[in-house]
């Protein structure tokens, strides 16, 4: 049976290893010692709030704010998407989580995937990459576009395939822009010089060993659609299901637990392939 969707907990601060602390929000109770850890992309938290309260009709959840977004402290030598990775392994150890599926968005997708590379204490049981970057596509065509020197507008007209969904940066207070160009800056650092991947990661995802699902917004400007299939075929496990209607951000535009839709894609990857026969 499913619970209904939950509220978030008031977040609250986890010291992990190292000194190192980490903002979190949870959907629903940690009861059975597992659950998902959702990471967002570079347009923070905000983007993977429905989501995540959506999936706490059937676990656990974990969303965590990188730091430096939002406004929350980032040491000065935590730099780069690995120091991400191992952060958030130090967090399932901390909270005690085996069996868990790691949901990203953009960078947060490839977060989960250097995770994955990392997991010596076999903590994750799947990962779901939603329109994730990370990796270097062989055919210029199909290489991630770098918004670096793009303005907001435009790096919005590409992420939503759906008018409506686009935000008004018109709108914004001056905070806003504020706490926007923040974000930016802080995701610049951990991307690195490369900004959008790592030219060696690719080459070592056949390492990974958990399913993975590959879910893509067909209509993504940011990260193509062929991008897409060539991740989900670096994966010795890898599963691709495109979400029509949908661009950089399916979890947003379409969220929808119907097949076809991200929810759906999910719900089929767990009961098909992550725990056959055990979805409600």
């Amino acid at each position: 049976m499913t619970t209904p969707a939950s509220t978030p907990t008031p977040a609250r601060t986890i010291a992990l290893p190292g000194g190192l602390t980490v903002t979190v929000q949870e959907f629903g109770e940690n009861t059975e010692g597992t659950g998902v850890l959702v990471l967002h992309g570079g347009a923070g938290p905000r983007t993977v709030a429905g989501i995540s309260s959506a999936l706490s009709e059937h676990a656990y959840v974990v969303t965590p704010t990188h730091p430096g977004f939002d406004g929350t402290p980032r040491p000065e030598h935590f730099d780069t998407v690995a120091d991400l990775a191992v952060a958030y392994l130090d967090l399932l150890d901390t909270l005690d989580l085996k069996g868990v599926m790691v949901i990203g968005n953009s960078i947060g997708g490839w977060i989960a995937a250097e995770m994955a590379l990392r997991d010596n204490q076999n903590r994750i049981g799947a990962l779901t990459l939603l329109n994730a970057v990370g990796i270097h596509a062989h055919m210029v065509e199909n290489r991630v576009v770098d918004p670096r020197t793009m303005a907001p507008s435009d790096i919005s007209q590409l992420s939503f395939a759906n008018a409506e969904f686009r935000p008004d940066f018109a709108s914004f207070t001056d905070e806003q822009r504020a706490a926007g160009a923040a974000n930016q800056k802080t995701l610049a650092v951990y991307g690195g010089a490369h900004f959008t991947y790592d030219p060696k990661l690719r080459g070592r995802l056949h390492r990974v060993t958990v399913p993975v699902l590959v879910v893509w917004g067909e209509e993504d400007g940011i990260a193509p659609l062929k991008y897409g299939r060539g991740y989900a075929d670096s994966f010795p496990n890898g599963h691709f299901a495109p979400i029509a209607n949908a661009a950089h951000f399916p979890q947003i535009e379409a969220l929808g637990a119907t097949l076809g839709a991200t929810l759906g894609a999910i719900g089929d990857f767990v009961s098909t392939v992550v725990k056959p026969g055990e979805m409600d």
